[in-house]
């Protein structure tokens, strides 16, 4: 589909990549404040947009000379990477109870760290420099989280609760997928809601119509110390993820030694992060809040549900959506929503042929709970298109 026009609190329309009338009111409203911000470039949504805590999930944002911190979300470059391997559905045993074992065991879960920090140059083909970069500016961080550097070491190379998930994964051809969704941890939480409580007391925040979208100002200190911070924690969600996939890819090449598997380039994409871009020949910065970068040629992740599995797709370089598209199906139903609607016995059926977790813990994760992601891909084929199609085998829920 094309894009529906909703009218803006001022001339700056809503570009909906969605039946604006299927948008929950919470939602609506979020993205008609957004509108009047006197800074606001350009407000792209994408399919799967649903309220979100302080700013709209699935919100695209163009600003001039300002950032909305509240727009990017409080865990800083939350994303999803994936990677294929050599091996193919034929190489797998039948019980896949064992394999999810072992994966378990190598990466914690919900709020834990490794016990041990990991010995990142141990690990296959890992970027040994990015991290000793990262921890080179850790100091340069807000005085406010620096008691907490030990916490972020042991983090990262955890997977998080919530969504976040780690997947073995067949493609239509047959070739087997390693994919997870994770991002800065409790470090980028603690930097955003610090950053957003600076924002909220700023002068110029005073007399907005939502208190949520306070934001920093170009050429201020404030702006300054927020960008620097972000970048940090972007960065940190991203070599999280790496770790991660280093250490599933060990776990693969141990359990199926004989194989000999090999791995493809990685796919790795943020979905909730700020970006320096251009358009219209305006420099902007763009908040991605539950959406990815689609630029012509970008490959990106787009995950539905435990069933539903996810999509491999390529940009299209939409400049209407400000070069994005959703980050996954998107939820129609709130955490408590789910709890209170559905059984562990909906769960188990609805899982059905899924290695993964059919208890009450996860019940909140349960794929009804999730927009229909085919609808969702249809909306936007005018942003990506389909490269394969990802059937979940294994699913690790924190």
């Amino acid at each position: 589909m094309t894009y529906t026009e909703v009218a803006g609190a001022r001339d700056v329309p809503i570009r909906m990549w969605t039946d604006p009338s299927q948008v929950e009111s919470q939602a609506m409203q979020q993205l008609r404040n957004i509108t009047t911000l006197p800074w606001l470039h350009g407000l792209a949504v994408m399919p799967d947009v649903h309220f979100g805590r302080g700013a709209t999930v699935g919100s695209v944002i163009a600003m001039k000379d300002a950032v909305c911190p509240a727009a990017v979300g409080v865990d800083i470059g939350c994303g999803v990477s994936a990677v294929r391997t050599s091996l193919t559905a034929a190489d797998l045993p039948d019980d896949l109870g064992p394999l999810r074992s072992k994966m378990e065991a190598a990466v914690p879960v919900g709020h834990l760290g490794h016990p041990d920090r990991v010995d990142v140059r141990k690990l296959h083909g890992f970027e040994v420099g990015a991290w000793d970069a990262l921890w080179g500016r850790f100091d340069e961080l807000a005085p406010e989280v620096h008691f907490r550097r030990e916490r972020a070491q042991s983090q990262l190379g955890t997977l998080g609760a919530g969504n976040h998930y780690v997947s073995i994964d067949e493609d239509e051809f047959g070739h087997i997928w390693i994919q997870l969704h994770s991002g800065s941890r409790n470090i980028g939480k603690e930097l955003a809601d610090h950053h957003i409580g600076v924002a909220r007391s700023l002068t110029h925040n005073q007399g907005l119509v939502d208190r949520d979208l306070a934001v920093f100002l170009a050429k201020t200190s404030e702006m300054d110390a927020y960008r620097s911070d972000l970048y940090w924690a972007q960065e940190y969600a991203r070599l999280n993820r790496e770790v991660m996939l280093a250490l599933f890819e060990d776990v693969v090449r141990a359990y199926f030694r004989k194989k000999k598997v090999t791995f493809d380039e990685r796919i790795s994409c943020h979905h909730n992060y700020v970006s320096e871009e251009t358009y219209e020949g305006v420099d902007v910065l763009v908040t991605r809040k539950g959406a990815i970068r689609a630029g012509r040629g970008d490959l990106g992740i787009i995950p539905g549900s435990m069933a539903a599995g996810s999509y491999i797709v390529r940009g299209l370089g939409n400049a209407d959506a400000f070069n994005s598209a959703s980050h996954g199906a998107g939820r129609k139903m709130s955490r408590n929503a789910a709890k209170k609607h559905f059984t562990v016995q909906d769960l188990v059926k609805q899982t059905e042929g899924v290695e993964c977790r059919k208890d009450a813990g996860v019940l909140d994760e349960i794929p009804g709970a999730y927009k229909n992601l085919k609808q969702v891909m249809r909306q936007q084929e005018d942003l990506v298109e389909v490269v394969t199609h990802l059937k979940p085998l294994i699913t690790i829920k924190g």
